[in-house]
């Protein structure tokens, strides 16, 4: 399986000249979907859901599809009918020749005082797991771990205990738009040196076997 990071939290996988992207948010390029037969996405924050970006890409194939948590369906499935599916925790099914399960349920806590929303993760094939805006512990082996880096409503303890429980072969950092360069070597020192599995890190667009 080929792994392209695209910017922010979006990745792109493609195996037997088929196509999945996940999550082409409003920080992602403008054409990260573009090119995929199934688009995957994790929650409705607009750093991971961009409708713009989603119709570009439908609009494009009419054979794309998406698949996707309630709160999403219900903003894009009018103007595409068919062919924007409801998941949730516990889901199984195949998109553009990939395995997918769904695991997790809630967004992370940002703050007490906002409300929780939805957010499901994507296991891939089995092998690559992207977790949206959660620290999801899928109960398979995962591989291949996109690891949200930084976000507001995380802090590096927590990166570091995630890639610990979770136990991946191997950690590339996505959701790292707001992590500045000066930041970068923090980061991949301790995640490095304390999360116990390799960390990773790809610049937009560069790729990867996994």
């Amino acid at each position: 399986m080929r792994l392209t990071k695209k910017s922010h939290a979006c990745v792109r996988l493609e195996k037997d000249g088929r196509t999945l992207v996940l999550d082409p948010g409003g920080f992602s390029e403008p054409d990260a979907a573009v090119g995929a037969e199934a688009i995957l996405v994790t929650h409705e924050h607009p750093d991971h859901f961009d409708e713009e970006r989603l119709r570009t890409a439908l609009e494009a194939d009419p054979a794309a599809e998406i698949w996707t948590l309630k709160s999403v369906a219900e903003k894009i499935s009018t103007a595409f009918p068919g062919r924007v599916h409801t998941v949730g925790h516990g889901d199984t099914f195949t998109a553009a020749g990939f395995d997918i399960q769904a695991h997790g349920e809630l967004h992370a806590v940002i703050h007490p005082d906002i409300p929780r929303i939805t957010n499901v993760g994507y296991l891939v094939d089995g092998s690559v797991f992207h977790p949206g805006d959660a620290l999801t512990v899928p109960d398979h082996p995962v591989e291949t771990l996109m690891l949200p880096v930084m976000a507001p409503w995380s802090k590096i303890s927590e990166v570091i205990d995630y890639v610990r429980e979770v136990k991946p072969q191997r950690a590339y950092d996505i959701h790292d738009a707001l992590l500045t360069d000066l930041a970068r070597p923090i980061y991949d020192n301790q995640i490095g040196a304390l999360g116990g599995s390799p960390h990773l890190r790809l610049t937009p667009g560069e790729s990867a076997e996994v």
